[in-house]
């Protein structure tokens, strides 16, 4: 019986720990709480969506004097509900010489712990016109959302704005960092459901072996109770089958006797 509790024990934690997030290294970049300039009214940066035009996958270097900032407007915590749409704020600031066309802004998921395994390719988001200024900042709206099929749990958002300057494509990363995905709707997640049924699992066992270990006391302790007649002991059984025979009377004019 204590082997199979064992072994129990020891599935239900591996179980456990394979539903439990995973252990995240967090490589997460600063956020800036200022709200960036806006030199531009989002009415004209020109949004394209999602289908106008492919980007590839080409790996570009970042321009000198460029640098970008990323906020998550009222969402500091950074949680992301699956298959919801969620906002990204991507400040650009241009010292160079040159002004620069902002062609597209994309996203991907990686799991926290290896970049190299990727969850998700998020929207790539294109503009027709976002053009910025030599000297000056602009503000991009980026906005994604997760399949609702991903489990909730810690993973790296890695958000890349692709530009052009004097037609040489560029591309800086502005977001490289741990966001929180939960589940859209519902009372209970996959993972509570689950832990609610391992435990009620663990309190039927104990409850088995509980009702076991007091059946095993109650056979150890059940026994015939005894009666002494003189310096013999006899079972209290046998003396009421033999009551009133010649055995029972020969021994009680013998203790009669002794007296």
């Amino acid at each position: 019986m204590a082997s199979s509790i064992h072994k129990f024990w020891f599935f239900s934690l591996a179980l456990l720990l394979l539903a439990s997030p995973l252990l995240q290294v967090a490589r997460c970049q600063s956020d800036s709480d200022d709200v960036v300039e806006t030199t531009e009214e989002s009415s004209d940066i020109g949004i394209v969506g999602d289908d106008a035009q492919d980007f590839g996958d080409g790996a570009f270097s970042s321009a000198p004097g460029i640098d970008t900032i990323s906020v998550f407007p009222k969402n500091s915590a950074r949680l992301i509900t699956a298959g919801e749409e969620a906002e990204l704020l991507v400040g650009v600031k241009n010292d160079g010489d040159s002004s620069l066309n902002v062609i597209a802004i994309k996203a991907s998921i990686h799991l926290p712990f290896d970049h190299r395994l990727l969850v998700q390719n998020l929207t790539a988001q294109g503009f027709n016109n976002g053009s910025v200024p030599a000297s000056s900042q602009a503000t991009f709206p980026y906005l994604f959302a997760v399949s609702k099929f991903l489990q909730p749990g810690n993973f790296d958002l890695v958000g890349t704005i692709i530009y052009e300057i004097d037609d040489h494509p560029f591309q800086s990363t502005f977001f490289n960092g741990t966001i929180e995905v939960a589940e859209a709707g519902g009372f209970l997640s996959m993972e509570s459901v689950f832990l609610v049924t391992l435990g009620t699992a663990l309190l039927v066992l104990l409850g088995l072996w509980i009702h076991g270990q007091i059946q095993h006391l109650s056979k150890k302790t059940k026994r015939a109770p005894k009666v002494e007649v003189g310096t013999r002991s006899t079972d209290a059984s046998t003396d009421e089958w033999l009551q009133g025979t010649a055995y029972t009377q020969s021994l009680s004019s013998k203790s009669k006797k002794k007296k």
